[in-house]
């Protein structure tokens, strides 16, 4: 018998509190093929669980993510509606979604985020993921453009925050971001500061960041680029 990869899930909406399904992707066909180092995963199949992350409320089309708030205040209620919902026609992306409706999905989620003051961090969890959508397809000036994006916010998160010592992925996620957007200078000094901060205990962020620090490194060194001393690893 083959099994449906999808099922439905309801969910309530945080703006007009009307009830809808939602599909989600079975937990025995997430299997990732690879992932990328700033932990964008590759599905063999078609049915990919990044496409089914956002829920999009068919009554007003407020659009959220488990991460994203799930009550709202009046206020935010009204800000939704004045600037987005208001020109909401009706639509069910409850079913199987192609690349373009989940794509369309994430940049809805984006402006409700935005629109309501959503945290700067999941702000940048939205545009990671749009620039990993891009990704998929292989278009790569849009994916840089949203790359840059997440990275200016995951900078904001990381200045509001101080450095918080749970905070290493997020520390490695910038370096790896300044690396794919080809600012070596800047992702070495990132990688550094997650190995050479000992109140850091992640060995799976230290790990991961000595090793692209030491593969740019080898990088800049065939393109004779200076190594800045104070990136040295201790």
């Amino acid at each position: 018998m083959n099994v449906d990869p999808l099922f439905q899930a309801k969910v309530q909406c945080p703006c007009c509190e009307n009830t809808f399904l939602s599909s989600r992707v079975r937990p025995s066909f997430r299997k990732a093929t690879r992932t990328d180092s700033d932990f964008c995963s590759h599905y063999k199949d078609d049915v990919n669980p990044d496409f089914y992350v956002v829920r999009v409320c068919p009554y007003c089309g407020y659009s959220s993510t488990e991460n994203m708030k799930q009550e709202l205040t009046p206020r935010q209620k009204e800000m939704y509606m004045e600037r987005i919902g208001k020109s909401w026609v009706h639509r069910d992306y409850g079913g199987k979604r192609t690349w373009e409706e989940a794509l369309d999905c994430y940049k809805r989620a984006l402006l409700c985020a935005q629109t309501v003051g959503d945290s700067e961090r999941v702000i940048a969890g939205l545009l990671h993921h749009i620039a990993w959508m891009y990704r998929l397809r292989e278009i790569k000036d849009q994916e840089l453009r949203f790359l840059r994006y997440a990275l200016e916010e995951y900078i904001h998160v990381y200045e509001r925050e101080g450095s918080n010592i749970n905070n290493a992925r997020l520390m490695y996620l910038i370096g790896e971001l300044h690396r794919r957007l080809d600012e070596p200078y800047e992702a070495v000094k990132w990688f550094a500061r997650v190995v050479n901060d000992k109140r850091i205990m992640d060995a799976g962020m230290i790990k991961a960041s000595r090793e692209a620090w030491h593969q740019l490194r080898e990088e800049m060194m065939e393109k004779k680029m200076a190594m800045p001393d104070e990136v040295e690893l201790l």
